[in-house]
């Protein structure tokens, strides 16, 4: 006897297959990644990172244009620093004419309406390359929190709606947190990178902006890729201290982490699908590997439908095109 329910029922076309989804992907739900450097008409294509650009402000700002005309929201600054500009306290990052600053104002002033999210880390700006004050080697926690909140408010007075702690030393969020209510910035956001792994996918990130550690690695501080109850007390600590999103970073290799959070706590998570996943993609599709525009809807379906609220992706406008076709 034939059964009486046929599950291929609800796969047998486009038309049903789009009423039963039980996932949703929209422009709304990317963050574009920007890599800002000092200069005018700037459009440097990054080696390691393929049809992935750094772009001068006024680059920048064409750049963002077209993502609102596109319908994404979000944008999530980078900066690369001039060396000459590094020292071991992050001097440049409180600079408020710095590349930073100027940025955010910028590209509040051509769009509004976009959000502007921005990197509270001390590795673009410090001359060892890594995310705190270095002291006999050891990266030292509780002094690199007073430059981290000193570098929050900074990008709040410019114009900032969200800033992005991703240095992963402890009580971060509350120091900045403090910090921006005791300025008078009570709507300005954190989201905080409140799940960061100890990760080899970063590479070509630290190409865009030079920022690669002078020496040793950064375990002492990101989460060990062996662990997953880690990050329950990472983002639970996270959440009391006052984060309004919590980022998860990278995206597919931790999924897993993703969807066990997503379903325990009660708030927005964002995935961040980093250059290094990037890349491979790309090479893959370069050498004929993979299809382009299959894979990456595949890739980005698998975020939120592990919970991400949004995603962090450098292949965010050419999936609002693709997402169009669908």
């Amino acid at each position: 006897m034939y059964p009486l329910n046929r599950n291929r029922r609800l796969r047998s076309s486009t038309a049903i297959r789009a009423l039963v989804r039980e996932t949703q992907l929209s422009n709304n739900d990317f963050i574009v990644p920007l890599f800002i450097v000092e200069g005018k008409d700037i459009k440097k294509e990054i080696i390691s990172m393929p049809d992935y650009f750094q772009l001068s402000i006024n680059n920048a700002e064409k750049e963002v244009k077209e993502l609102w005309d596109i319908g994404i929201k979000a944008v999530l600054l980078f900066v690369k620093v001039e060396d000459n500009l590094k020292d071991n306290k992050g001097s440049e990052a409180l600079n408020k004419n710095g590349l930073m600053q100027r940025a955010i104002k910028s590209i509040k002033n051509i769009v509004p309406e976009m959000l502007v999210m921005t990197d509270v880390a001390l590795d673009p700006y410090s001359s060892y390359g890594h995310d705190g004050i270095v002291e006999n080697s050891k990266i030292l926690n509780d002094p690199t929190l007073d430059v981290l909140s000193k570098m929050s408010i900074s990008h709040a007075y410019a114009g900032a709606d969200f800033v992005a702690p991703s240095d992963m030393m402890d009580g971060r969020v509350l120091k900045i947190r403090q910090a921006l209510e005791k300025e008078g910035f009570i709507d300005t956001g954190i989201m905080s990178y409140g799940v960061k792994y100890s990760s080899s996918l970063y590479g070509p990130f630290r190409d865009a902006l030079d920022s690669s550690p002078g020496f040793g690695d950064k375990n002492t501080y990101q989460m060990d890729f062996a662990n997953s109850n880690e990050a329950l007390n990472e983002v639970n600590k996270d959440i009391e201290e006052g984060a309004d999103i919590i980022m998860v970073k990278p995206g597919l290799p931790y999924i897993d982490i993703l969807n066990s959070l997503s379903k325990k706590f009660d708030i927005p998570f964002a995935v961040y699908q980093v250059s290094g996943e990037y890349s491979m993609l790309k090479s893959a599709v370069s050498k004929g590997f993979l299809d382009y525009d299959k894979i990456v809807l595949e890739q980005l379906f698998s975020f939120k439908r592990a919970g991400a609220s949004m995603i962090a992706t450098y292949h965010a406008k050419e999936a609002v095109k693709l997402l169009n076709k669908i």
